[in-house]
C-alpha cells in the first residue's frame, strides 16, 4: 500500500498528471480503499504543497500544475468515493464576480479545495449575484468563494452578500472572498466571513468557516 501512495504522493508534488492517474489507477486495481488514496495521497500531497507554498519553495505555476495532478487522480476516484459513501470536507460554490473574467486565482482556489476534500461548484467568472444566490438555493453549500482582480468589480461582492440576504439565505452560507486587491478590511466592509490572500491560506480558511 505504502509505494501506491508515496507514487501519488510524488507525482503530485512533481505536478506529474500521467503518474497520478497511473498510480491511482494501479492502486485501485490492487484493492487499496479509494478513501486511503484520497486522504493518504491526494490531500496529504496538496497540504505539502500548501506548505511549500507559504515557505516561498513553490510559487503559483507550481501549485497549478500540482493541482492539475491532482485532479487527474481525483477524477478516477470520484465514483469510488461516491459508491463507498465517503463524507466530503464540504461544498464551496466559487466564482468570479460579475464584470471580471479573470480566472488563473478562482481555478487555482477551486483546485486546492477539490485536494482538500471539498465538493465544489465552479460557476466560472462574471457571476451576477443572482446566478451566486441560484447556486446557494439550489447546491446548499457550507460555503462561497468570490474572486475579484480589478477593483472596478469588487463592488459586486457587497452586492452578492446585499443579494444573499434579500433572498434569505445568507445565514445558511459562510461568504470569503480574494483576489490581488481584496483586503481584510475590505471584507469586513461588506460583511464577508473571511478573506484570503492565496489559494493555500483560502483552503485553511475554507476548513475554519466549514468546521463552523
Amino acid at each position: 500500500m505504502t509505494q501506491y501512495l508515496e507514487q501519488i504522493y510524488n507525482a503530485v508534488l512533481e505536478g506529474n498528471a500521467a503518474d497520478a492517474r497511473a498510480g491511482v489507477k494501479a492502486a485501485l486495481a490492487a484493492g487499496i480503499p479509494a478513501e486511503a488514496l484520497l486522504k493518504d495521497g491526494l490531500i496529504a500531497a496538496m497540504a505539502e504543497v500548501g506548505r511549500l507554498f507559504e515557505e516561498n519553495e513553490y510559487f503559483v505555476p507550481e501549485m497549478l500544475v500540482a493541482a492539475r495532478a491532482m485532479q487527474s487522480g481525483l477524477v478516477l476516484l470520484k465514483p469510488h468515493l461516491a459508491a463507498g459513501g465517503v463524507v466530503s470536507a464540504g461544498k464551496a460554490v466559487v466564482g468570479t464576480v460579475k464584470g471580471d473574467l479573470h480566472d488563473i486565482g478562482k481555478n487555482l482556489v477551486a483546485m486546492m479545495l477539490e485536494g482538500a476534500g471539498f465538493e465544489v461548484i465552479d460557476l466560472g467568472t462574471d457571476v451576477t449575484p443572482d446566478k451566486f444566490v441560484r447556486a446557494v438555493i439550489e447546491h446548499k453549500p457550507q460555503l462561497i468563494g468570490m474572486s475579484a482582480l480589478l477593483t472596478t468589480t469588487m463592488p459586486s461582492m457587497s452586492s452578492t452578500i446585499k443579494a444573499l440576504q434579500e433572498a434569505g439565505v445568507r445565514d445558511h452560507v459562510k461568504v470569503m472572498i480574494g483576489g490581488a486587491p481584496v483586503t481584510d478590511g475590505f471584507a469586513k466592509q461588506i460583511g464577508a466571513d473571511g478573506y484570503s490572500p492565496d489559494a493555500s491560506s483560502a483552503v485553511r480558511l475554507a476548513k475554519a468557516l466549514a468546521a463552523g
